[in-house]
């Protein structure tokens, strides 16, 4: 976790939704697929600007690295160790962002094999991970913050990315206490649907709403009695 995530909102609605000035030229695309290494839009602070909303690559490179080939790798930075790590380290120190998304996937044992799950807003709210970016040459990249998943949501699987509600927007973004903003907020998990899908999200190559339609359950059919 978090391998595969949904974003679908333009641009416009991003800008509007974070209070963030526009920086994407038109680098924002609609994904119901984001895979490892895809343009994403993230929010961050700027100089110029409270936040500015800017186009990264999913896969964060360390100003350091010799090259970009381990980006598929460093897609999440575990809460639990992100402080120290000599990757992960000195975003987390000064190099905060919000990844807006609007679902992640996750796959669980079902019945007849994987069961692709879709974790979403109840009310279809935008969702904000806290994410972390680093500059590599002329690369803007990034990563997801993951901690132990919670409640319903550790029955899918046992990690998930960190939610920040919007009031820990602005402290993910420019607070100082690593305690406090890696702690994830329990009640804020109660708005989180667990939507069965379809086993299409599993192929890259697909892309598109049907991959986030809730699967239809023998307990969605309604019952006849006779």
């Amino acid at each position: 976790m978090c391998g595969r995530y949904a974003t679908t909102r333009s641009s416009v609605d991003l800008a509007e939704l974070f209070d963030a000035l526009d920086e994407t030229e038109g680098g924002v695309v609609v994904d119901y697929n984001v895979a490892p290494t895809d343009p994403v839009p993230i929010v961050r602070p700027a100089a110029h600007a409270a936040r500015v909303l800017r186009v990264a690559r999913w896969g964060l490179v360390p100003h350091w690295a010799g090259d970009a080939r381990g980006a598929a790798r460093m897609i999440n930075a575990r809460a639990e160790t992100v402080a120290a790590s000599s990757a992960y380290g000195p975003a987390f120190a000064d190099r905060r962002c919000l990844v807006p998304a609007d679902g992640w996937y996750e796959w669980a044992p079902g019945a007849t094999g994987k069961q692709a799950y879709f974790m979403t807003s109840r009310a279809g709210a935008v969702l904000a991970f806290a994410g972390l970016y680093a500059r590599w040459q002329d690369r803007l990249t990034c990563s997801v913050i993951t901690t132990a998943a919670l409640g319903e949501l550790a029955g899918v699987h046992d990690r998930m990315p960190l939610l920040l509600p919007r009031e820990r927007w602005a402290r993910w973004l420019g607070g100082t206490d690593p305690a406090a903003l890696l702690t994830p907020d329990e009640d804020y998990l109660d708005a989180i649907e667990i939507r069965p899908v379809g086993p299409a999200v599993g192929d890259v190559r697909n892309d598109g709403p049907d991959l986030t339609a809730r699967l239809r359950t023998p307990e969605d059919t309604p019952q006849t009695l006779f």
